[in-house]
């Protein structure tokens, strides 16, 4: 299973935390009027999370602490482990503990579930139509705003590569921005001149000329936007693999394998997250 505490930093504890309490002070507000009407206090339950499709599951520890932050005392067993496949019908966990925490808990516990299961299922169907190439496959920053760790992780538990965080932690350099600085050059000198971090460079290009530019100005990673395969094929034997090539641009499922075959070394897809299919997840007491 991923350390996602390394893989996303020491803030992470924190930015979790804070997105789980959102969830649940969404849903709950002042009170589970429903619960806590029918649910006797002293009611104690256990529950079952099952599959109900076939799939990749993610968010376990996700969900897991959504229970306990609303009861430390909720005992919750993980039956599988984040990023295993598993059949409909298989027990992905067990929760034992009061009933009315249980049941305020469900929804929020699911949707998280179920979302981060879905990017991770699509995710290893990506990688899996890829597999034999050396194309790996990337997220975007197409991420549902304040859930941008939890696609990402969910990504990383389907077997894909995360690409930037945000804005903050690598340079990508885009059309607007190459237009705005005057072009590529002038854009590539006006960040090496003023980022104090020099952080990695990414130059985004649209045909072979803009590949010519960028190579020249020696960047960490050359995107190439969306470029027909003779074009891929024709960048990457320019490059020579003096520079990592990433294929983006309307990639989908039927299509990820011509790109890999290509010879790019990442395909970002931005359909990871940006267009979420939910893994039907059933919960049961």
């Amino acid at each position: 299973m991923i350390d996602w505490k390394e893989a996303y930093g020491p803030a992470m504890e924190e930015t979790l935390q804070a997105i789980i309490r959102r969830a649940l002070e969404e849903d709950i507000g002042d009170g589970d009027v429903t619960t806590d009407c029918t649910v006797p206090a002293d009611t104690v339950y256990e529950g079952r999370f099952i599959a109900k499709a076939a799939g990749v599951i993610a968010g376990l520890e996700v969900a897991r602490r959504t229970f306990q932050t609303l009861d430390p005392g909720i005992r919750f067993d993980a039956r599988v482990e984040d990023g295993a496949g598993v059949e409909p019908g298989t027990v992905i966990a067990t929760v034992h503990g009061p009933g009315r925490a249980l049941l305020s808990g469900e929804r929020v516990a699911l949707n998280f579930l179920q979302r981060m299961s879905g990017i991770a299922t699509l995710t290893r169907r990506y990688v899996a139509a890829v597999q034999g190439t050396r194309a790996q496959i990337l997220d975007t920053r197409k991420t549902a705003p304040g859930l941008r760790l939890l696609d990402k992780w969910a990504v990383a538990l389907g077997g894909g590569k995360n690409h930037r965080i945000g804005l903050y932690d690598m340079v990508l350099i885009k059309e607007n921005h190459i237009l705005a600085a005057g072009g590529i050059r002038a854009a590539v000198e006006k960040v090496r001149a003023g980022d104090p971090r020099q952080r990695p460079i990414e130059v985004e290009v649209k045909n072979l000329d803009e590949l010519r530019e960028a190579l020249a100005l020696e960047v960490d990673q050359i995107m190439l936007d969306n470029m027909t395969l003779e074009e891929m094929r024709a960048a990457v034997a320019l490059v020579n693999g003096a520079v990592p090539l990433e294929a983006s641009g309307n990639v989908s499922l039927e299509t990820v394998a011509a790109v890999a075959a290509t010879g790019v070394d990442y395909i970002s897809v931005g359909k990871l997250t940006h267009s979420v299919e939910a893994l039907d997840i059933s919960f049961l007491l």
